[in-house]
């Protein structure tokens, strides 16, 4: 059963969040020929100011 972990800085809608989930599991789907039941997908929200790249965090990135 395949399962996917999938870490995002929060922030999107949730209509963005399903469309991204649909199509993750229609690319496991087709790669791996199984089916949708078999699908795992977890989002995972970071916060902004629990993220960085670089050494810069992302919130401070952003401003």
């Amino acid at each position: 059963m395949p399962y996917i972990k999938l870490k995002l800085v929060e922030g999107r809608d949730l209509e963005t969040k399903r469309l991204l989930v649909s199509n993750i599991t229609k690319a496991v789907i087709e790669t791996l020929q199984t089916t949708p039941d078999n699908v795992r997908v977890e989002l995972i929200e970071i916060n902004e100011d629990l993220f960085s790249i670089g050494g810069e965090l992302m919130i401070d990135k952003n401003n």
